[in-house]
């Protein structure tokens, strides 16, 4: 593990030199009173997700092939004993997460299963403690945290219709739900959601493991599926080696990890429990072809490649750690599962987070850039005017004066325009957001419920169900041309300006509404594959089904809308800042210009105090210029970009 921990320290030192140097600049742009408000909102929003940074790694597996022993391989070796139950059977009985953020409590937060009753997603009750059962952690050896996590398997017995009630579909063969006793009871987990917090070095850092239930369990749980496995940067899908892959492995595969979501990195399969094959009696090769064949034909069955396919053996590798064998390491292959699991988790991330870094700064550098040389443009025409007018009479510096108010009087002119467009603006702003926005979703979101409530056949409900998405997508789709509409209206503005008045204004940035269309049309697959079936139409009663579409998509829904409205406020207030920002300080340079130039005409002896004034001035934005440059280096350079930007010779006669 203790590589696991020198990538993961090395990520976080990474981020936090990266959260530095972004610090740096906002304190640099509000001393020098050269940023705007929603610069300092994007800087600050940025801040926040690097400091919050969470890597969330999912365990999924049918039961029994040795999942919570491989976390127990990779994670918990160090403290010389399983800290997750490991044993024959079922030991997982809900999604567990295991985490830790700073001044956290070291506890076991459990979910009752029948919060399911209450209607509202796990991720709504994490708002509210007094729904949890909390066991402190008290003691934080292997023995007091295997006591306290021996919970999480915890089960109770139920009658058929509350297992019903409670979202699990029953089978009296077993093979598609929970199989009913012999007294005619269900057995279902005690828990719907446990989170585990201890600081382990690994969590400490910002990973969260997320460890799963088998199938019958895991589907129980749509959000799980519909949410937190399609955003977890890493999934290991765990088979057993003496079984390969059965038809209840497939289905885990196909409906919750392959069909989880369009990312294909960090999927990795594990054929755990070779140790099986040493029995003894086969040489070293035997065992290694047997391995090699088991590899090919769970990567065929799976349709992946063989290199994402890692035979292991949890168990041994969990004792070689605690002995200190590096023989058995070896021969467990623990270490090359490990290996990929940093090599495809931590440059994935990373990548992200470097993306995200450089669109927020690069922006926001362009916009200051183009403001300091605006500024600059504008004092060294002024001092171009003054160093003119020396020795001339005061006919001269009058015509000086009515030149700039000229100048004056056409840019306000060219302001009404502006407001025209601002006005404009605000109502295209609005009708975006009547489509985009939560009131909308919330009415849709009412009237679906009431369709379903009111339908009396399975075709009521289907239609209503698929009408829920239907109309989301057509609101993307008018968003789509209203965001088209806004930007090519800007675009007009900025020319105009840039033409008419020389403000440095660079193309309007454009928003695309693609990454939200896509999230709805990955949540209606899940929703086909996990509640859109004849089976579930049939065998769920019309309430259950309800309350379990607005427990999981629709709240998933509601999320991914909740996004799209932050993103494009934000678009919204970025798209229009350069312009007034520009307008801003052109007007403030031609007021300064018109009073320097009056000064001038009712006292000459000012001429040249002005000009030594400007040629200060004129070092000083030259400077700032200088200082945001070696800024924008450093963060490239802790971001690892190539920098493809040339320095300016800024300092041009």
């Amino acid at each position: 593990m203790t590589q696991l921990i020198d990538q993961f320290s090395a990520y976080a030192d990474w981020r936090a030199s990266t959260a530095e140097t972004v610090t740096r600049l906002r304190n640099w742009l509000s001393r020098n009173e050269v940023g705007d408000a929603q610069s300092d909102l994007r800087l600050q929003y940025l801040l926040d997700r690097l400091r919050d940074d969470k890597l969330t790694v999912a365990f999924v597996a049918e039961f029994s092939r040795g999942k919570s022993e491989l976390i127990n391989a990779i994670f918990f070796a160090d403290y010389g004993d399983r800290i997750l139950p490991s044993s024959a059977g079922r030991t997982t009985m809900c999604p567990t997460e295991l985490q830790w953020s700073k001044g956290a409590k070291p506890e076991l937060r459990l979910l009752p299963i029948r919060s399911r009753e209450r209607q509202a997603p796990v991720s709504e009750l994490k708002r509210y403690p007094e729904e949890w059962q909390v066991v402190p952690l008290q003691a934080l050896d292997a023995s007091g945290l295997q006591k306290a996590l021996a919970r999480v398997g915890e089960t109770t017995r139920v009658r058929q219709e509350e297992a019903e009630r409670l979202g699990f579909i029953i089978d009296p063969k077993g093979e598609q739900g929970l199989k009913p006793g012999a007294d005619g009871l269900i057995e279902v987990p005690s828990w719907r959601h446990a989170v585990i917090q201890f600081p382990h070095p690994l969590l400490e850092q910002g990973l969260v493991v997320l460890d799963t239930p088998g199938l019958n369990a895991i589907g129980a749980e749509p959000e799980l599926t519909l949410s937190m496995l399609p955003s977890a940067h890493a999934v290991l899908f765990i088979l057993a080696a003496d079984t390969g892959v059965t038809q209840s492995d497939l289905a885990v595969w196909r409906d919750y990890v392959q069909g989880a979501g369009p990312r294909q990195r960090g999927r990795l399969v594990v054929l755990n429990k070779i140790d099986g094959l040493w029995d003894g009696l086969r040489e070293e090769a035997q065992i290694e072809a047997e391995i090699d064949k088991q590899v090919s034909s769970v990567a065929s069955t799976l349709d992946i490649d063989t290199s994402a396919v890692f035979p292991v053996s949890a168990q041994k590798g969990l004792v070689a750690r605690i002995n200190g064998d590096a023989e058995l390491l070896q021969r467990s292959r623990i270490s090359s599962l490990e290996q990929a699991l940093t090599g495809e988790l931590l440059p994935a991330k990373q990548d992200i987070v470097r993306d995200d870094t450089q669109a927020e700064t690069s922006e926001v550098f362009a916009q200051t850039r183009g403001l300091l040389e605006a500024r600059l443009a504008s004092l060294r025409e002024q001092l171009q005017e003054l160093t003119d007018l020396r020795g001339k009479n005061q006919s001269v510096i009058e015509y000086m004066m009515r030149k700039i108010r000229t100048e004056k009087e056409d840019f306000e002119q060219g302001l009404q325009k502006y407001y025209a467009v601002r006005s404009v603006f605000s109502s295209l702003t609005n009708s975006l957001l009547s489509n985009i926005g939560m009131d909308a979703l919330r009415d849709e979101t009412r009237r679906t419920r009431e369709a379903m409530m009111e339908s009396t056949f399975t075709k009521g409900l289907r239609d209503a169900m698929e009408g829920f998405f239907q109309h989301l997508r057509n609101n993307l789709q008018r968003s789509t041309s209203e965001i088209a509409e806004i930007t090519k209206m800007l675009d007009a503005m900025y020319k105009r300006f840039s033409v008419e008045h020389g403000l440095k204004l660079a193309p309007p940035e454009t928003f695309s509404t693609l990454r939200y269309e896509k999230e709805i049309e990955r949540l209606e697959s899940a929703f086909n594959r996990q509640l859109n079936t004849t089976l579930t139409l049939v065998t769920t009663e019309k309430h259950t089904l309800t309350q379990k579409f607005f427990e999981t998509v629709a709240v998933q829904a509601r999320r991914t809308f909740e996004l799209a409205n932050r993103d494009i406020e934000q678009w919204l207030r970025a798209v229009m800042s350069p312009l007034e920002t520009q307008v801003r300080e052109y007007q403030i340079q031609l007021k300064r210009r018109l009073e320097s130039v009056k000064r001038i005409h009712q006292a000459t002896d000012t001429l040249e105090d002005r000009v030594e004034e400007l040629r200060q001035g004129e070092s000083g934005v030259l400077g700032m210029l200088d200082e945001l440059e070696a800024l924008r280096q450093e963060l490239a350079q802790k971001l690892g970009v190539e920098d493809g930007e040339a320095t300016e010779t800024r300092r041009a006669a």
